[in-house]
């Protein structure tokens, strides 16, 4: 497998043509069919509008609430209220949400790295529907099928340290059931569920420096699956989840 960013693109802004950005540099540098291109949710979220100013927020009752208790400003806690179906855990000013989405992360994945001053980038409405038109641009601009994961950056409460996630796939299949297979040993194997879009996500957030200007990269040589996709296919069912209450 091979791995590699394509060059920087401009300020992203609401109303980009995003797919002919990553089109017309996918082509001369080297994307072909069969390939899977992984993209910051962030470019994403600014080509769709996705920035909210803080100062434009009106704070609810339960926002200013949970900004006494946090120390977050009622604003910021007016929109991860918005964008929670629930506050999964809270300890001092850290909120872990669960997005409407499905996914669990801090803030309900809201963020105000590379934002304009006083502005918050929240994660796009679809980020399946966000990849599945890229997909289609992409592949239509290569001549063949190729796969697209849109990602974030989460914490993983029994790890330290961040890692990009699939919160967005189209073109391929994210998990790959190795389940009726059988190990070097000749053992079945009964619960082997490979993450692959979560896995290509994670490699390339190597990439992805917060100041690298290069939200998108490539990678070759990896087998997939060919299918519809979708992110909601990694996120575990509440009922077989040992941990979230």
């Amino acid at each position: 497998m091979r791995l590699w960013p394509l060059s920087a693109l401009p300020e992203v802004v609401p109303g980009d043509d995003l797919a002919g950005m990553l089109a017309d540099r996918a082509v001369p540098e080297g994307m072909a069919p069969g390939d899977v291109l992984m993209l910051a949710h962030k470019v994403v979220s600014k080509a769709e509008g996705r920035i909210v100013a803080l100062a434009d927020v009106t704070a609810g009752p339960a926002a200013r609430a949970l900004a006494e208790e946090t120390g977050k400003t009622p604003a910021l806690c007016e929109l991860i209220l918005s964008e929670s179906r629930r506050i999964v855990r809270r300890r001092r000013s850290l909120l872990v949400c669960e997005t409407h989405h499905g996914f669990v992360c801090a803030n309900a994945g809201i963020d105000s790295s590379n934002a304009p001053d006083g502005t918050v980038v929240l994660l796009p409405v679809d980020p399946d529907a966000s990849a599945r038109g890229l997909q289609a641009r992409l592949a239509a601009a290569v001549g063949g099928r190729v796969g697209v994961i849109v990602i974030d950056t989460h914490g993983r409460p029994f790890r330290r340290g961040l890692v990009n996630v699939a919160i967005g796939v189209a073109g391929f299949a994210p998990v790959i059931d190795h389940r009726g297979e059988r190990d070097r040993s000749g053992r079945v194997l009964v619960a082997t569920d490979q993450a692959i879009a979560d896995e290509l996500a994670a490699a390339a957030g190597i990439y992805l420096g917060k100041d690298a200007g290069t939200p998108a990269v490539v990678a070759s040589g990896v087998a997939t699956e060919p299918s519809p996709g979708g992110a909601h296919l990694l996120v575990r069912d509440p009922e077989h989840d040992l941990f979230r209450t």
